[in-house]
């Protein structure tokens, strides 16, 4: 669990990360101008309203592996992560509930859901080598995601729009709820939630 107070810090980052767009702001009132243009003065009360929420909190653990450095079969924030080993050491971290390992396991243990369902903290897919599920990352809203892209980059966030993402996109997928609401043993409640849409 994050310190209560670096959550008001990395709720501004995340909201920052989503508006890259932007240009840079020199002072409070310019920053509340901004924000107030962006509509994002609504957001930032909505995002602190729902910190309690377990997406949110997914969401804000992610945020604060921003510049955590890519390593492959890495899965800790000491040494760095690989991109199904940052999903599964925040999963864990979060809503102590272990994903599988591997980005293609990870896709097969969690439920398909259309890309216009997608919410905050659900796993994005994407094809980068050449086969099925070879890349994921977690879904922040406003079409981005953030993920740990490769080596010599570092955990960041990503538009799902641009078209090197939008043309390898492989599909989304959601935790099931009785897993991330808390059961003792998540992997039973994933193989459970597989056999049961077989």
């Amino acid at each position: 669990m994050l310190p209560a107070m670096r959550i008001p810090v990395l709720l501004a980052s995340l909201l920052l990360a989503l508006s890259v767009h932007a240009e840079p702001v020199g002072s409070a009132d310019d920053m509340d101008r901004f924000l107030a243009e962006k509509g994002l003065l609504g957001k930032i009360s909505q995002v602190g309203q729902n910190v309690g929420n377990k997406a949110s909190e997914l969401v804000v653990a992610a945020m604060g592996a921003m510049g955590v450095p890519y390593r492959r079969g890495g899965n800790n924030y000491e040494t760095g992560f690989d991109c199904s080993g940052f999903v599964r050491a925040v999963y864990e971290q979060t809503l102590g509930l272990m994903l599988p390992r591997r980005a293609e396991q990870q896709a097969a243990a969690t439920q398909k859901i259309d890309r216009t369902e997608l919410q905050p903290g659900d796993l994005v897919f994407f094809n980068t080598m050449r086969r099925a599920f070879s890349h994921v990352g977690i879904y922040v809203g406003d079409n981005k995601f953030i993920h740990s892209p490769k080596p010599g980059a570092e955990v960041r966030v990503e538009d799902m729009r641009l078209a090197y993402w939008s043309r390898r996109f492989d599909g989304a997928r959601r935790v099931p709820e009785q897993a991330a609401n808390g059961l003792t043993d998540p992997a039973t409640a994933l193989s459970a939630d597989n056999a049961s849409r077989q």
